[in-house]
């Protein structure tokens, strides 16, 4: 039997004049309805080959077949063949963008920030000698083998975890796969411990959200560090409590984090207790509020001297952002409320549809409305592990406003 004629023919397509423009500038999307000709129907996980109006090489991305994201971009430019050997540059690339950015201190950090690094719908995060993949697209699922086969022949950690977007699960089952799934290496703990900046923290790398922390956030907690001696400092939205562990190290008088999940706050005072050899941490006072941190925030006049205002993302689509914006605007009124005399806000957004200028406007429009006097210390976006190089990708932010 001829194998060769049994294999099908490469899955080409066309874009609309307008989508592949959009291709031609970078994005590395390509949406269903911007699909204008294929050869064939494609399947899900194989390599789709984009082609211009001239019958010339445009791009070459991975199908997903029920996704409304058809196509994302892999390769544009000049023709390239998506081999083995270009994986593996591909992979030591995305590593070599990490190098000298960490030391034996943090050991928790992202290693592949899917399509800013060139791995559209894929992150992969370590966390001491654990790898967590995660994957948003079931464009990888027919390639899991071979993406971890590549990941064990040039990364030293032994373990990898596989994390599966929730709307890809279903699918993912059939495949055999399952969220949590220990790809490789034996079965963690509940917790695996990794370092960041010198601090023990544990990470839930099998039901976790994300990945099991929120590692996005390490340079603004070493900024509260740096804010927080002899503070009073209020944790809002707490999760895992990485922010008053660092604010704890940084000579904060007192730490309360406010959550109204209690394991998240259980979380948080096993991270803390991780790190009670450290004088700080040992002569910080903690407490734990379980509530609603809108109504708990409405409701009380404890005063604080730093308030850290990290809330999960107000906009889960374009159509919620005008919501999105004015609830970022109210919670940062009721952190401003809170704050004595000299007091800092550092208020923070993860929501991809708010823009970094609409909510630094937002929080400036609720200090100025408190009628006290203010200045901005400094503003924060992406860290260098978590590159953002289309808009789409550009979701964290941060603000810094002491009030007289």
């Amino acid at each position: 039997m001829n194998e060769r004629a049994n294999k099908p023919a490469t899955l080409r397509l066309r874009l609309t004049a307008v989508a592949e423009g959009i291709v031609r500038g970078g994005h590395p999307w390509v949406f269903a309805d911007s699909v204008a000709q294929a050869n064939r129907p494609g399947r899900t996980g194989e390599l789709a080959v984009i082609y211009d109006r001239k019958d010339k090489f445009l791009a070459v991305g991975l199908y997903d077949a029920d996704s409304p994201i058809r196509v994302r971009i892999l390769h544009s430019g000049k023709p390239q063949m998506i081999d083995a050997a270009w994986w593996r540059s591909h992979l030591a690339a995305a590593v070599a963008r990490r190098e000298g950015l960490f030391d034996e201190n943090t050991t928790g950090y992202r290693l592949i920030h899917g399509e800013s690094d060139g791995w559209p719908g894929l992150v992969l995060d370590r966390y001491d000698t654990t790898l967590v993949l995660k994957i948003y697209t079931a464009a990888w699922l027919p390639r899991l083998d071979e993406t971890l086969a590549l990941l064990q022949g040039q990364l030293p950690w032994p373990r990898v975890v596989l994390r599966l977007s929730r709307n890809i699960q279903p699918l993912a089952g059939q495949c055999g796969y399952s969220d949590g799934l220990v790809l490789a290496g034996d079965q963690p703990p509940q917790a695996v411990l990794f370092r960041e900046s010198g601090l023990q923290f544990e990470a839930d790398v099998l039901r976790g959200q994300k990945t099991g922390f929120f590692l996005d956030q390490r340079e603004n907690r070493r900024i509260v560090e740096s804010l927080a001696a002899g503070r009073r400092v209020l944790n809002a939205f707490s999760f895992s409590g990485g922010f008053s562990v660092y604010a704890a190290r940084g000579g904060a008088a007192a730490v309360t984090d406010l959550d109204i999940s209690p394991h998240a706050l259980a979380a948080a005072e096993r991270n803390f207790d991780l790190n009670r050899d450290i004088a700080g941490v040992a002569r910080c006072r903690r407490q734990s509020v379980q509530a609603d941190a809108f109504e708990w925030l409405a409701g009380s006049r404890e005063p604080f001297d730093l308030v850290v205002l990290d809330p999960p993302s107000m906009a889960r689509s374009a159509a919620q952002r005008e919501g999105a914006v004015a609830a970022y605007q109210r919670l940062s009124a009721l952190g401003i409320a809170r704050l004595d005399r000299g007091g800092i806000l550092a208020a923070a957004s993860c929501s991809a549809h708010v823009s970094a200028p609409d909510f630094f406007a937002a929080v400036h429009r609720a200090a100025a409305a408190s009628g006290r006097r203010f200045s901005q210390l400094q503003t924060m976006q992406h860290p260098l592990d978590h590159p953002a190089t289309f808009k789409e990708a550009e979701y964290l932010k941060m603000i810094y406003l002491r009030f007289e």
